[in-house]
């Protein structure tokens, strides 16, 4: 009977061993698959997060070359207003500076 009991406590051990082998391998797999999940969530907001930044990006980009556009119009008016002006007053001192050349050409110093 010491036997049986023997044998019978090494059974219930290795039945006990199997058993928790089979809980350490579900939980290995449960973790494996929270693993893989948990990278396919993190994947997948980094792409949306990219995509939102990209298009922000572009939009940025579409705004800055638009004012672009305007800036350049507004450069080009403020410089042909800027021309026109000196024009106007080269055109309104140019007798007097005439004058004033010639007058100095034509004065001889002793």
């Amino acid at each position: 009977m010491d036997a049986n009991r023997r044998q019978s406590g090494i059974q219930q051990l290795l039945a006990a061993e199997q058993e928790a082998q089979q809980i350490v391998n579900a939980a290995r797999a449960a973790k494996s698959a929270r693993l893989r999940q948990a990278k396919e969530e993190a994947e997948r907001e980094i792409a949306e997060y990219r995509a939102q930044m990209e298009a922000e990006f572009q939009r940025k980009v579409a705004e800055s070359s638009g004012d672009s556009g305007a800036n350049v119009k507004r450069l080009e008016e403020e410089t042909t207003a800027k021309i026109e002006q000196l024009s106007q007053q080269a055109a309104s001192i140019s007798p007097e500076v005439i004058q004033m050349l010639l007058r100095h050409v034509t004065t001889v110093k002793n």
